[in-house]
């Protein structure tokens, strides 16, 4: 894979600063200038690279499903046993430690909410939450005794994806009542001990 072009690297800068503003601000607060003043850029250049803050928005979709992938594939890398896998997974989305990143998971509420609000931004999210359950599904059948997905998996799947989005949530709107670390180990306890994976 070569060097990202001048153009690419451009993109990934504003999406960057984009991200920052949304975390700290919301939506609505991430203007062009505030996204400018971030990233250190006029606003031309701004909208030279995207025509409109909704076009940013669906890119982060991307973006920020990317960087937690990634740290899904980092993770698994070393795993050695579904259960292992399974883990990874649940680790990469909630666990603190390397790779994690508050402003992304603040970015991503907002991004949920603006989901509600805007079709091709719900879309675009639709797809990564679909990809994920599709993920979940396979770890979860791979973990359990019958080695098949079928809708009890289908049902875990989707309650665990549940309360990691309630998770983030929370880390973003009521930190300071959750205790420290409940998240990421607790849904592993949880799903090992209550469905007999």
């Amino acid at each position: 894979m070569g060097r990202p072009t001048n153009t690419e690297q451009r993109r990934s800068e504003i999406l960057e600063a984009f991200l920052l503003v949304m975390a700290d601000e919301g939506y609505a607060k991430a203007t062009i200038q505030a996204i400018a003043t971030q990233s250190g850029m006029k606003s031309e250049l701004i909208h030279y690279h995207f025509k409109n803050k909704q076009e940013m928005l669906i890119e982060l979709v991307k973006q920020v499903s990317s960087v937690v992938h990634n740290r899904y594939e980092i993770l698994a890398a070393e795993a050695t046993t579904p259960l292992q896998k399974l883990k990874a997974f649940i680790d990469a989305r909630l666990a603190k430690g390397e790779g994690e990143n508050p402003k992304a998971v603040a970015a991503w509420v907002v991004i949920g909410t603006e989901a509600i609000r805007q079709p091709e931004v719900r879309g675009e999210y639709e797809k990564v939450i679909a990809a994920q359950q599709q993920l979940l599904e396979q770890l979860i059948a791979a973990a359990s005794p019958s080695k098949r997905i079928n809708s009890q998996t289908k049902k875990l799947a989707a309650i665990t994806l549940a309360a990691m989005e309630g998770a983030f949530k929370l880390s973003v709107s009521a930190q300071q009542l959750m205790p420290e670390g409940y998240a990421a180990e607790t849904l592993y306890k949880l799903l090992q001990t209550q469905h007999s994976i």
